[in-house]
């Protein structure tokens, strides 16, 4: 499939209308829930640009919500925030809302369309693995090796944005990934095409392994955007990938280092 055959009608699907009527909705329940705060939106440039972040809060991540209702906000809907999302988000009844208000199949075809659209997509290349980070490493910038990311923005001629969160891994207690519980479970983690079988402990339901899904704990959700990094600029024009890669770790993790500076209880922030 070339770039231009692309799924365009995920693209077109966006609704700026139905966007600004369910953020209108969610933005105060997160503002009050979560405390919901977003910092420095100015540094998302004009223009397509990849925003990469850690992703926090297990099976109920509360960071897209949360960046795309702060986003909206500061800068308006004449420009579209794509959410590179799992397959199984966007089958079943509920596949057309989540495409009507930003959210697209995570693979290399979309992301090009959306980053050369002029688009602001969001990509959280540590996926399962990062969401279900285990609250002893909740701060902790962890990709799990993946770089696609990088490939994708060098692809589109696009800056990339970091941005990082912390909260979302106080909503509820995260044991284990559980790699090894899916080693176990050999074919059947095969089937559900999931090499980690997450376990935690939260309200109401206590222990959990992934089901039941338990509600998450009201933490204080903040989240910052950092200055955009120009791949070519910085690096050349044939950049090492894993330099790229190295380097947006290493300022995320500075940038997340100093939240959790600030934060003086778990859930209150």
């Amino acid at each position: 499939m070339t770039t231009t055959d692309a799924e365009p009608s995920q693209l077109t699907k966006w609704d700026p209308g139905l966007t600004e009527r369910v953020t209108a909705v969610t933005r105060p329940f997160l503002k009050r829930y979560f405390r919901a705060e977003v910092r420095d939106l100015d540094n998302i440039p004009p223009g397509g640009a990849l925003l990469v972040c850690n992703h926090s809060g297990g099976l109920l991540p509360m960071d897209v919500p949360i960046l795309a209702a702060e986003f909206y906000a500061h800068h308006g809907y004449d420009r579209p925030l794509y959410t590179l999302s799992h397959d199984m988000l966007m089958t079943g009844p509920t596949g057309e809302f989540f495409r009507r208000i930003g959210y697209i199949s995570a693979n290399h075809e979309n992301a090009d369309a959306a980053l050369r659209s002029g688009g602001l997509v969001v990509v959280f290349p540590g996926g399962d693995y990062d969401v279900y980070r285990p609250t002893l490493r909740a701060n902790v910038i962890d990709f799990a090796g993946r770089t696609g990311y990088v490939r994708a923005a060098l692809n589109a001629g696009v800056p990339i944005v970091p941005a990082v969160g912390i909260g979302g891994q106080e909503t509820q207690l995260f044991l284990s990934r559980g790699t090894w519980l899916a080693e176990r479970l050999g074919p059947i983690a095969r089937l559900a095409r999931t090499k980690i079988v997450p376990i935690s402990f939260g309200f109401p339901f206590g222990l959990s392994l992934v089901v039941p899904p338990n509600l998450p704990l009201p933490a204080k959700i903040t989240m910052r955007v950092l200055p955009p990094i120009d791949i070519e600029a910085e690096f050349g024009a044939d950049p090492d990938i894993d330099e790229v890669d190295a380097h947006v770790r290493r300022v995320m993790q500075r940038a997340l280092d100093e939240l959790a500076a600030e934060r003086r209880l778990p859930v209150l922030g």
